[in-house]
């Protein structure tokens, strides 16, 4: 689909802050209720707006410890491939999962409430899944960039 500037316009104000109405999110954008239910609408059914979340702390709920887990299969064959991220998606403390070119064939965003509780994912499932050659993790100390958004200012 191609985007025009309201399109735009309409998913960065939700990028934002997708909890306004949409009369509120139709006066930001500068067009009448109706039509931005309408655009907004078509965003969702064409797959470009996914879904919509709270940004939730994960340290405020308890989940101190956030790990990048670069793993390499001993095979990537296809059915290799679709099978560990089919376990990936079984994994709560698995947040982000992406398949990588070079020499790593996926990097895993992990988090767990402390140490001993990520140690346990990692020796008996992770390391343990079948296919898994070996599993190189980092742990994060401190972030000092969390966007999950798309940047829409390089759009021009």
């Amino acid at each position: 689909m191609k985007l025009d500037e309201i399109d735009r316009m309409i998913l960065a104000e939700l990028q934002a802050s997708g909890r306004m109405t949409n009369v509120e999110l139709a006066r930001r954008v500068g067009i009448s209720a109706p039509p931005c239910l309408r655009r907004l609408r078509a965003l969702e059914e064409q797959g470009i707006i996914r879904a919509y979340h709270a940004d939730i702390d994960p340290a405020a709920l308890g989940f101190e410890v956030q790990v990048f887990a670069q793993v390499r299969l001993a095979r990537q064959s296809e059915a290799d491939l679709a099978a560990f991220e089919a376990r990936c998606r079984d994994w709560p403390m698995v947040r982000e999962c992406h398949m990588l070119n070079g020499e790593v064939d996926f990097i895993l965003r992990c988090v767990a409430p402390d140490l001993p509780a990520f140690q346990t994912f990692l020796t008996q499932e992770l390391t343990a899944a079948p296919q898994v050659e070996s599993v190189k993790t980092s742990l994060v100390i401190r972030s000092a960039k969390d966007e999950p958004a798309v940047p829409f200012g390089l759009l021009g």
